[in-house]
């Protein structure tokens, strides 16, 4: 395997790898032509590839799902990326939610708003 073994911070350095390809040439690159879709076409992938991951662990191996998981990783990182939210802004929330009951956390969230 090239470059640095896999660890939690492989997420930062793909994050940054995509952040690079926008404004890359569509037919070089995907993550470039997935910004060139915009954003209705990120979201879209990003569902796709939830289900997939859904789909893999019901009727799959653990592998497919590990492999379907990934996809989703990525797709999830690009969309991100294009609505403006860096992976520290998902791990800041994350460890304000850290020794939160999840059924407190939830109950205590506002309503989403649109922006």
């Amino acid at each position: 395997m090239a470059g640095k073994p896999p660890d939690s911070t492989q997420l930062e350095r793909l994050f940054a790898t995509i952040e690079s390809r926008r404004g890359a040439d569509p037919e070089s690159s995907y993550t470039a032509q997935l910004f060139a879709g915009g954003l209705g076409a990120i979201a879209q992938k990003v569902d796709e590839e939830a289900v997939e991951v859904v789909v893999a662990a019901h009727h799959t191996s653990s592998r497919h799902v590990t492999e379907e998981s990934a996809d989703l990783l990525y797709h999830l990182l690009v969309l991100w990326a294009e609505v403006g939210i860096a992976p520290a802004d998902v791990w800041a929330e994350l460890a304000r939610r850290e020794g939160t009951s999840g059924l407190d956390e939830k109950a205590a969230r506002p309503e989403p708003q649109p922006e």
